[in-house]
């Protein structure tokens, strides 16, 4: 890898995070390269979900740093991290059911009409919205949902995901985030939602796959951050660490350092 590439895309450091007398993160750090699907990892209550909230704005630590392309960010909303480029697709999905394809997928970035129409009378340009949309979701090969102006509660729970895929693909120009994305999806569907991520990392965006889904896990993730006490336990890769060791270290049932891999892995060719 060359030299240039081992800066990570997105970077935590010494993150702390405390909601009462009960420590979220305890300084943890966190590194995501350019190119790749790092799995994040852990126990319920390990400090997954503070952790990205954390990194996005959504819950700002109490201390730490984060950085962005190198450079010190701080987000204070989830707005913030959006408009740097970092989207990220809820468990909940975060999409609303009355609506369309469309205005799902320009939910909050709605674009208005060029001169008087869209300055004065905020009239929104739907033509060009439309016309985005179908180019979005043709490059992610979901345009097997013919009707794009069909409202997402008409659609299957894997259509509902992967219109908050391809949103987040469409406006995270930086990285992007799934939480939990085949939780609450069958078999058929799953498998749609992980070719997504395969894809949208193909197409050069990283991606930061939070799952309790070993096998998925294993399958699509180039590195695995290991997350356990609210801290980085490890990072290992799939090619190195079975299943079952992955999720050893996991439970503290195996100390990362005694595998001859180490405990902390970089991107390959780094």
């Amino acid at each position: 890898m060359a030299a240039e590439k081992l800066q990570p895309i997105l970077a935590g450091r010494n993150l702390v995070k405390r909601y009462g007398r009960v420590t979220a993160l305890d300084h943890s750090d966190f590194d995501l390269y350019p190119g790749e699907v790092l799995a994040v990892i852990g126990d319920n209550g390990a400090g997954k979900s503070s952790l990205i909230k954390a990194l996005t704005g959504a819950a700002p630590p109490d201390s730490g740093e984060v950085f962005l392309d190198g450079k010190k960010v701080e987000f204070r909303n989830p707005m913030d991290g959006r408009q740097a480029g970092i989207e990220t697709v809820y468990q909940t999905l975060a999409v609303s059911p009355s609506l369309d394809i469309v205005d799902n997928l320009f939910l909050g970035r709605e674009r208005l009409k060029p001169g008087f129409l869209g300055k004065w009378l905020h009239m929104l340009d739907r033509k060009s919205m439309a016309a985005v949309a179908r180019d979005k979701l043709s490059e992610l090969g979901l345009l097997t949902i013919q009707n794009i102006r069909q409202p997402v509660e008409t659609l299957s729970g894997g259509q509902r995901q992967a219109v908050a895929v391809a949103r987040a693909a469409a406006f995270g120009s930086k990285v992007v985030i799934m939480d939990e994305p085949t939780a609450a999806l069958g078999v058929k569907e799953s498998r749609r939602v992980l070719n997504l991520i395969k894809d949208v990392r193909d197409r050069g965006m990283p991606v930061v796959l939070i799952s309790h889904n070993m096998p998925h896990v294993w399958e699509v993730a180039d590195r695995i951050h290991v997350h356990r006490l609210g801290r980085r336990h490890a990072v290992i890769r799939p090619r190195t660490h079975t299943m079952s060791e992955g999720v050893a270290i996991m439970t503290g049932a195996m100390d990362p350092n005694t595998h001859a891999a180490g405990a902390f892995a970089l991107p390959e060719g780094a």
